[in-house]
């Protein structure tokens, strides 16, 4: 069973999309130039020009195709908010700033607020003060 799960490992790239690149993908980056690799693992590459003439920018996620796993820094390089990478142009991060979480969203991490189903769906009694709002007659 190893062997045949170490085949499939293999050759997922080739022919899933949602789970990194494809082989296509590491195709058409050939002649790009790496530029960088954030603390998740995803690298970035920028080449060729765009219609408008930018330079052409692109993440190659680790592990699932989530853009919700960009790095807000990252992001701005991506989106051309910054011309050089974030090592090079951002400030280092201060010591109150929390690293970067991915979006939980369905997964068992995601946010389940008071009264979700998956906490029992009870919410809790509204205060005294509260008065429903009703249409004049």
């Amino acid at each position: 069973m190893g062997i045949l799960a170490s085949i499939g490992n293999a050759l997922a790239p080739v022919f899933t999309w949602w789970n990194g690149a494809t082989l296509g993908t590491h195709l058409g980056l050939r002649g790009k130039r790496r530029v960088g690799e954030d603390d998740l693992g995803n690298v970035y590459y920028e080449g060729g020009r765009s219609v408008d003439g930018t330079p052409q920018r692109w993440v190659i996620y680790k592990g699932s195709n989530d853009a919700s796993r960009v790095p807000p820094e990252w992001f701005s390089w991506l989106h051309k908010q910054l011309d050089d990478v974030p090592d090079r142009s951002m400030p280092q991060p201060r010591a109150w700033q929390k690293p970067m979480v991915p979006n939980m969203t369905g997964t068992p991490l995601a946010y389940r607020p008071h009264g979700a189903l998956e906490k029992g769906g009870q919410r809790p009694a509204s205060a005294g003060d509260y008065e429903a709002w009703t249409p004049e007659g």
